[in-house]
């Protein structure tokens, strides 16, 4: 870390390299307004230091544009006299064939100096005047703001020309992540009380640890983390045979992980940006409904409905705000919550001023205004004063958490944008991107619990798949409740192993997806049906068990690991129709019971668990029961499982019934 701060915070610079890339730097350093000693390391270039032995004084911060052999030798040299750190701009180590061989030499020759990259620009330090940048940004000296740290350097330079008011401190990026990763970057600069929140765009998350790490800094600061992680759509990190692997892939355990670190996360670089926006001028927030209001019946509509499509609530007016709305609007205005306040009172800021203030003093955790600006170089724009006035006026007189939100971002210019920072007003750029932000906020979550230790999977080996029968003593052992069941081998034993047990299912056994292949026959009520059904069957090795009745639902439960994020439970609706219904929850082992009560409650299928228009409801403590037995069964091998699926949890009014399961663990 002390690296870290002496690379972040110099008072001395070197640039190593010639080209475009390094006078790029050094004109960026000179442009931000550095004004410590800048050294260029070049054998040629004029004015130019010859060799790093030569510079005068080790320097704090480095920038090594050379080529990725020569960046070793730098690097050797460097630490060699002391240097603080450095930023490896080349290319071709991590990436290419022979980059483990490279990655190693590079951070042998580093020794203790902190090093960024390789493969990545660089950072841009707005709140000290520190640009290693080998290309344009558009950053400009601030005295707080947020960091925002990415791996790819093209996005971090797209991110630096935003226009939506945003203060950004800190720029960086961390490339291959060699020796530095990107949690450990963010968790120094959060350190600092000039930077309010943090904004992230991952593509992999790298190491877990490091990144709760940064989680409970953060929770301890009470400065939010905002995420913009790739991956939705890659597939499983795990290749298995279970309907949890196709179900739960690796976004499955970001969004889990992210949910009890207590990162919120976004579904794209606006709705970050926005985000960000709010967590600059708010920080922390607690989830809660929002109120909205417009002087258009089409803006409250699209509000409407863009909010409920992402499960944003709206408050519902309190008989106060409806009495004092109806006194300052009058009787033909619709009181709801959006409102459409009309255009009646249009300039008069007193009067919109005081139905702003009216809508923020009531049970909503932010009022959003919608209002788009119109284009200053072609309109009169001053007809528009009055919202921004009306919104310090109810902001004022309330203390509440106001936002200005345009349509579409282009009728939201720079400088209001700034002016509305300026006076602790929210302005957000464009309906779609603005929701997302403002789903991420505020929507429902569990509350998160960056403390708590998570259970990490090892480095599997060669694993064995258990058959069911198997599979199923375990979970006995684990204390689940598992029906009456054997093996068999042949027709005729089949019907002595379901003597006095009938009515049974008949299952083959060697089958993934029995039900798929013809492979399962239910409610088999005595010896001549099962004789029946087992002759049809193509298998001869089978597995006989109690037919379990009075289902009111099936349920999956399964545990995956995922090597980047943790154990990953999935809990949903189960059966043969699992992945067609995609009704499921994900959680980061380890839960609680209250966190499983949660997932249960937030499936689609949970009123048929209560009990639907009148029948009998599920046993609820009977399935929280059996996850928590799951859960003990998986820490208790100490990181040896690769997945556990129990599909279905046949679920009655007095019981959860383990009806098919299997494990595949390391041997």
């Amino acid at each position: 870390m002390r690296g870290l701060d002496r690379l972040f915070r110099p008072a001395s610079v070197a640039v190593i390299g010639g080209g475009a890339w390094c006078r790029s730097v050094m004109g960026s350093l000179d442009r931000i307004g550095f004004d410590g000693p800048v050294w260029h390391v070049h054998p040629t270039a004029e004015g130019a230091i010859r060799t790093i032995g030569d510079i005068p004084a080790a320097p704090d911060a480095c920038f090594i544009g050379v080529n990725r052999a020569a960046s070793i030798d730098c690097l050797r040299d460097l630490s060699a006299i002391g240097a603080g750190g450095a930023v490896c701009f080349a290319s071709g180590f991590a990436e290419t064939g022979d980059g483990a061989a490279l990655n190693a030499a590079l951070l042998n020759a580093a020794g203790e100096m902190a090093i960024v990259g390789p493969n990545c620009y660089g950072f841009v330090n707005a709140l000290d005047r520190v640009a290693l940048w080998p290309d344009v940004h558009g950053l400009v000296p601030v005295d707080r703001g947020v960091a925002i740290l990415t791996q790819s350097s093209n996005i971090a330079l797209n991110l630096s020309m935003q226009r939506r008011g945003l203060p950004i401190a800190f720029l960086g990026t961390a490339g291959n992540q060699a020796q530095t990763g990107l949690a450990e970057m963010a968790a120094h600069l959060i350190e600092d009380p000039r930077i309010t929140a943090l904004g992230l765009h991952i593509e992999g998350v790298g190491d877990v640890t490091a990144l709760q790490a940064l989680a409970q800094a953060a929770h301890r600061l009470g400065k939010p983390i905002i995420a913009l992680k790739s991956g939705r759509s890659e597939a499983a990190q795990v290749a298995a045979l279970s309907h949890t692997a196709s179900l739960a892939g690796s976004d499955a355990g970001a969004e889990a992980l992210f949910a009890r670190l207590g990162i919120v996360r976004v579904p794209s670089i606006e709705a970050m940006l926005e985000a960000l926006k709010h967590a600059h001028l708010f920080g922390a927030v607690h989830p809660g409904p929002i109120a909205s209001l417009s002087c258009s019946g089409g803006e409250a509509s699209l509000m409407a409905d863009g909010g409920t499509a992402r499960g944003l609530g709206f408050a519902p007016l309190t008989p106060e705000q409806d009495s004092r709305l109806e006194a300052v609007l009058g009787p033909l205005v619709t009181r709801a919550n959006p409102l459409d306040y009309h255009t009646f009172i249009w300039d008069d800021a007193d009067r919109m001023g005081q139905v702003y203030a009216i809508m923020a003093d009531g049970p909503a955790e932010l009022t959003v205004i919608v209002v788009d600006y119109p284009r200053p170089d072609r309109c009169r724009t001053t007809a528009w004063d009055c919202v921004e006035a009306a919104a310090r006026h109810a902001r004022a007189q309330t203390g509440r958490r106001i936002a200005l939100l345009a349509s579409l971002p282009d009728c939201m210019p720079e400088d209001m944008s700034l002016k509305l920072m300026a006076a602790g007003l929210l302005p957000i750029h464009g309906l779609e991107a603005g929701l997302d932000a403002l789903a991420a906020l505020y929507n429902s979550r569990s509350a998160p619990d960056p403390e708590r230790s998570l259970v990490l999977p090892g480095a599997h080996g060669e694993t064995v798949m258990r058959d069911e029968a198997a599979a199923k003593a375990l979970l006995r052992k684990a204390g689940l409740d598992i029906p009456f069941g054997a093996e068999a081998d042949g027709v005729d034993e089949a019907c002595r192993a379901a003597d006095g047990h009938y009515p049974v299912v008949l299952k083959a056994r060697g089958l993934a997806h029995k039900s798929d292949s013809g492979g399962v026959v239910l409610g088999l009520s005595d010896e001549a049906a099962l004789r029946s059904a087992a002759q049809q069957m193509s298998e001869e090795r089978f597995y006989i068990e109690e037919m379990i009745t009075g289902s009111v639902a099936e349920l999956l439960v399964g545990v995956i690991a995922d090597p980047a994020h943790g154990y990953v439970l999935t809990l949903g609706a189960g059966g043969v129709l699992t992945e067609l219904w995609q009704d499921t929850q994900s959680l980061l082992l380890p839960v609680t019971e209250a966190e499983v009560g949660q997932a249960l409650d937030a499936l689609r299928i949970a009123p048929l668990l209560r009990g639907y228009r009148g029948s009998a409801g599920a046993d609820r403590d009977s399935v929280i029961q059996s996850v928590m037995s799951l859960q003990n069964y998986v820490i208790a091998q100490e990181g040896r499982v690769a997945e556990i699926e129990i599909n279905p949890l046949i679920v009655t009014p007095n019981r959860a019934v383990v009806a098919d399961a299997l494990i595949r663990e390391e041997t």
